[in-house]
């Protein structure tokens, strides 16, 4: 009986292996993956076999991944029989790795999903050495199954459990546009938005800043061969920062869609060489490696007469016609081809006007090329993507649809950060439905694309959601994607300490802060606010020595959030100093010293927001109305800065 019941419990354990789910976390969540039976281990070396259909771009990734991990990756046009080996192959051709997706029996079912996007299947296993397969339903798909990989040897080289993943997008275009108000992105933070998107298999990058003159005011211009450290440092961009930027997102597989904005020339019936113009635009930035365009008409009023309508969908037509003529007839290579226009209309919030007058915009803009995309916001600027909305436009548009998501936007906001999990994010901005919710199965949105912060690097937090979403809308967990997304920006080493000052960094500092105040003014008791106060202190000099790791996107991150840190610090240091000159009031021995000490410490919160170390530059309007000026950080603004104004009333 005994020997009976052993042998079960081997057998049960077996079972469990083999069947259990997760074996490694992985953003964003995967549609399905099972461990395998047993562990394997990386050889040192490790040959890469690519089939002729793997583009040079997926090749040079796989390479970057294993290198990475401190392994020493050799390309090879066969397998090696003492080397790891890892597979990279389109399904259903010809080649060494099909081959080995043949021997191994690969279910080849996840390929075949309808509706779905950048389909892969991945495979790692061995007992003597870890192989992996990553076949994709094309280059691009296989591109991302790497992503899966590289946090697979998150975990390390050795002792891997063996695993099965098979996954698809459920929304075929994800990713960021870049269409606020405000300072552009330096091209640093751009190239370096595009490696964090390739990690987390995001695809679409749409260049609109509206506050960049070579998009709006000057649209027809080149950009400038040579800038001024001032242009730079308000987002100015010349041709060579373009075709660098070009160069990454290409090798980032990211889509890099730089857009135009002619505004009130595109629909004016006496402008008859307006196409042109954009062509000519188009022409200048293809030359810098761009192979995607869009064109935005939004906030310039929204049409409504017959003449205007009709003329708006022919030049859609006009200027997607022209594009197809001149680099899609005749091109040199796949990689050549510029792939449809991007079009942000006039109406993109359909609640601006009555349901007969959306209804006559859209069947008009309906009429126009097949591939051109466009975008909406849905019900209003601010609406949480939903079908809802996708279904109201596409039914009298008689087509699919885009998605403008402006989160975590904060162009109307430009005070505030938004750092903290998506839930968080929608409750702390006001212009968004507070109580609004992802839904599990959002349909009719062929891209999900998110206008982030004015800060980039510190956009990555609700970035990275957006691109877990956006992959699998099943999955998304609200808690474990904000958990998740903290260690993929700032390190698992510095997770803690980053989400615990979000909850200082953000405007609604409700809590611990409320509590503590509620208790303090209760009891007179200031040590725990002192407390607390010198932990945000000893927290903010921890997220300070980050722009001292080496790494760029730390020091990136550090100089986004720069003026909340200086803010929020000196507000933790002025409430402990304005606590001590309270406590030393009460107990009777306050010195002339300290009344001096009181009455500065009173013009200091009275002169607070005048600081220069807490205050960035902004930039406003659109087209020839930019107009540059600053705006002071505000962290922790519901609770502890009126606090600092209520101590400084007790002195």
């Amino acid at each position: 009986m005994k020997k009976l019941l052993l042998t079960l419990a081997i057998m049960v354990a077996s079972l469990t292996t083999l069947w259990a789910h997760d074996a490694y976390t992985i953003y964003p969540v995967p549609h399905m993956q099972k461990a395998l039976a047993g562990t394997t281990s990386f050889t040192q070396q490790v040959t890469v076999v690519a089939d002729p259909q793997i583009d040079q771009v997926t090749v040079r990734r796989a390479l970057q991944v294993l290198s990475a991990s401190g392994l020493t990756p050799v390309v090879s046009a066969k397998p090696s029989s003492k080397m790891s080996c890892v597979y990279l192959a389109v399904d259903g051709k010809k080649g060494v790795a099909n081959s080995y997706a043949d021997r191994l029996k690969v279910n080849r079912n996840a390929l075949a999903v309808a509706g779905k996007y950048d389909r892969h299947v991945l495979v790692m296993n061995g007992t003597k050495k870890a192989d992996v397969l990553i076949l994709g339903e094309n280059t691009d798909a296989t591109f991302c199954g790497l992503a899966s990989l590289e946090q697979i040897l998150d975990r390390g080289t050795s002792n891997l459990p063996c695993v099965l993943i098979e996954d698809y997008a459920d929304i075929q275009y994800r990713g960021v546009i870049e269409g606020y108000y405000g300072v552009p992105y330096s091209a640093d933070v751009t190239k370096d938005l595009f490696r964090f998107m390739a990690r987390y298999k995001m695809n679409a990058y749409m260049y609109g800043a509206k506050s960049d003159p070579y998009h709006s005011q000057k649209w027809a211009e080149a950009y400038p061969d040579s800038i001024t450290p001032k242009q730079k440092s308000i987002g100015y961009l010349s041709s060579g920062m373009m075709r660098d930027i070009a160069s990454v997102a290409r090798d980032t597989k990211v889509n890099f869609i730089w857009a135009i904005h002619p505004g009130p020339a595109f629909t004016d019936p006496g402008d008859n060489t307006v196409i042109d113009r954009i062509m000519s635009k188009f022409q200048i930035m293809h030359d810098l490696g761009v192979r995607q365009f869009g064109c935005f008409v939004d906030d310039v009023g929204v049409p409504t007469d017959d003449a205007t309508l009709r003329l708006n969908a022919d030049r859609l037509t006009e200027l997607q016609t022209a594009i197809e003529n001149r680099w899609n007839k005749n091109y040199a290579s796949p990689a050549d081809t510029v792939k449809p226009i991007n079009f942000v209309p006039q109406l993109y919030a359909y609640s601006w006007v009555n349901a007969p007058t959306h209804e006559k915009y859209y069947r008009a803009l309906g009429k126009t090329h097949p591939q051109a995309i466009i975008y909406i916001t849905g019900n209003s600027v601010w609406t949480v993507p939903n079908t809802h909305d996708l279904d109201v436009v596409s039914g009298e548009l008689g087509r699919g649809l885009a998605w403008w998501w402006n989160y975590p936007c904060n162009d109307n906001d430009m005070t505030k950060l938004f750092v903290r999990d998506t839930y968080s994010n929608f409750a702390d901005e006001r212009w968004i439905d507070n109580n609004a919710t992802l839904a599990p199965d959002l349909r009719g949105a062929s891209a999900l694309i998110a206008n982030p912060m004015q800060q980039g690097e510190a956009s990555k937090f609700a970035l990275f959601g957006v691109g877990d979403y956006s992959w699998n809308n099943a999955a998304f967990d609200n808690e474990a994607d904000y958990h998740a997304a903290v260690k993929a920006v700032v390190g698992k080493d510095r997770a803690t300490d980053f989400e615990y000052l979000s909850q200082f960094l953000r405007y609604y500092d409700n809590e611990p802060m409320a509590s503590l105040v509620d208790a303090y003014k209760s009891n007179g008791n200031s040590a725990p606010v002192k407390a607390e106060m010198l932990k945000v202190l000893s927290t903010c000099q921890a997220m300070q020595d980050m722009a001292a790791s080496g790494r760029e996107c730390d020091s990136l991150l550090v100089a986004d959030i720069q003026p909340w840190l200086n803010c929020l610090g000196d507000m933790a240091a002025l409430t402990i100093q304005l606590l001590d000159q309270i406590d030393a009031k009460k107990s009777g021995r306050q010195t002339d010293a300290d009344r001096l000490v009181a009455a500065h410490l009173k013009k200091t919160v009275a002169d607070f927001d005048q600081y220069g170390n807490h205050q960035f530059n902004v930039l406003n309007g659109l087209g020839n109305d930019i107009e540059l000026s600053t705006r002071v950080a505000e962290p922790s603004g519901k609770i502890l800065r009126p606090f600092l104004t209520h101590l400084a009333d007790q002195l």
